[in-house]
């Protein structure tokens, strides 16, 4: 059987481009109109998308509310994404859920109750992107002075993940008999208590709701770090990045490869889907107008804004026509984001504005600009030499982004047998071709580790 690309939807509200709430076609409240995502969320199921997937961070970025008031960073004021995706589930019927989850800022009882929930209204269709939160300003709306380490909200996520899988396997499948002539409800054979005690977090458990019907929810991820990786291998069925060659595509592909093979799982249990910022048009001419019109929209404080919060440093005060500084310190934040757009602005000799600028469009992802025979080529190529599964689509501005690339990509993608015409399963595991997870005992090699990692941590310091 031919290997099909595995495609993603990006709802950001009005689109992945900082200045999209601007384009003349663009619904500027987005964030909070149910009609618009909905009618976007069908437009993806019609064209037989994989997924939708939600973004979100919890706060709004930025201190100075006077210059975003007019010169917004990003987008301000949208629906939790859970909530949001509740709804779709109610007015779509096969495409897949995927919303993100910080482990930072969440506890795994209330978030295994949520996507469990979610996985049940939705008839198997949703997913969980797990993050650790790249905005450092979250910190501040839990009572936090500052935002944790880099590497400790990655033990914490690990620990987080072991215990929402140890809650998501509660029940048995079959341990809700319900049988009314004799009274009994479930099995109390087909239950366990997870009684887990870590470094984090003490759960009893069991979760309040049934196994769901894909098992657990699919697991999504988009850490690109060191770190990032390693729960990537160990744990994540389908793992977010960005990439901007391909030969960086290719070795970050084949790293989480490895280390899923050697957490003991098969190549294929994790998919590997970067972002594409595609801009579209029926000639080279055509999409790179389309481009500059959203160009033309960005300010240049808005450039330099974002480009401070993913580089995690003040640029203000620099000249913007001349290059980055070369002693930039490791971000607390995104550290893979960073990294990528340092090599970006090193590779093609980028100003602090130039870099900015390219920066609000695509946000580090990858940038593709043509035709659609142009566009289909190179993922195509990506997608035939280990550089992707397939990949998350982010349109420049929503709903036309997504309706060209609907209309205009998809047929050229089919035309190669490169994508689906229908649906031929149910569930978002049976759209990825994805397992369901077999039900553990109470504990999982995640949280087995997890507490490894507790007692070395404990002897180190004794």
């Amino acid at each position: 059987m031919t290997k099909l690309m595995a495609l993603g939807a990006f709802l950001y509200p009005t689109g992945h481009h900082a200045a999209a709430w601007r384009h003349p076609q663009a619904q500027a409240d987005a964030g909070i109109n149910f009609k618009h995502y909905a009618e976007v969320a069908q437009a993806a199921e019609a064209a037989k998308f994989d997924m939708l997937f939600l973004a979100d961070s919890a706060g709004a970025r930025g201190e100075d509310w006077g210059a975003l008031a007019r010169f917004s960073t990003h987008y301000v004021a949208q629906f939790e994404p859970l909530t949001l995706l509740g709804a779709l589930a109610a007015v779509t019927e096969r495409i897949g859920l995927v919303a993100t989850a910080s482990t930072t800022y969440n506890e795994p009882y209330t978030l295994a109750r949520k996507f469990a929930s979610i996985d049940h209204i939705s008839g198997g269709r949703a997913g969980w992107n797990l993050v650790t939160s790249g905005n450092e300003g979250e910190a501040y709306n839990f009572g936090r002075d500052h935002h944790p380490p880099h590497d400790e909200r990655y033990r914490r996520a690990t620990e987080f993940l072991a215990v929402t899988e140890g809650l998501w396997d509660s029940w048995e499948d079959d341990a809700f008999v319900r049988d009314k002539d004799s009274g009994v409800f479930f099995d109390p054979d087909k239950v366990y208590s997870l009684d887990h005690r870590g470094e984090y977090f003490g759960v009893r458990g069991p979760l309040n709701i049934p196994r769901s019907p894909q098992g657990w929810p699919v697991l999504v991820q988009a850490g690109s770090s060191e770190a990032g990786k390693a729960l990537a291998g160990a744990s994540a069925e389908v793992v977010f990045t960005a990439q901007q060659t391909l030969a960086d595509a290719q070795a970050f592909y084949r790293d989480v490869k490895a280390r899923a093979v050697a957490a003991g799982r098969s190549p294929d249990d994790v998919k590997i889907m970067p972002g594409i910022f595609p801009v579209v048009g029926r000639t080279e001419a055509e999409a790179q107008a389309k481009f500059e019109e959203l160009q033309n929209l960005i300010h240049p404080d808005v450039a330099l804004s974002i480009l401070e919060h993913r580089l995690g440093i003040p640029l203000r005060h620099l000249p913007l026509d001349g290059p980055l500084p070369t002693d930039i310190p490791v971000t607390n934040a995104a550290q893979s984001r960073q990294v990528l757009l340092l090599e970006l602005a090193q590779r093609e000799g980028l100003s602090i504005l130039q870099l900015g600028l390219r920066v609000a469009g695509a946000r580090g992802h990858w940038q593709v600009i043509g035709t659609p025979e142009q566009i289909v080529d190179k993922m195509e190529e990506r997608f035939l030499n280990e550089g992707a599964d397939g990949f998350n689509v982010m349109p420049p501005y929503l709903p036309g982004g997504l309706t060209d690339f609907i209309e205009l990509v998809l047929p050229e993608l089919r035309r190669r047998g490169l994508f689906r015409t229908d649906y031929e399963g149910r569930t978002l595991r049976e759209h990825l071709g994805l397992k369901r997870p077999a039900r553990h005992h109470k504990h999982t090699k995640a949280i087995d580790a997890a507490a490894e990692h507790t007692a070395a941590k404990t002897s180190a310091a004794a």
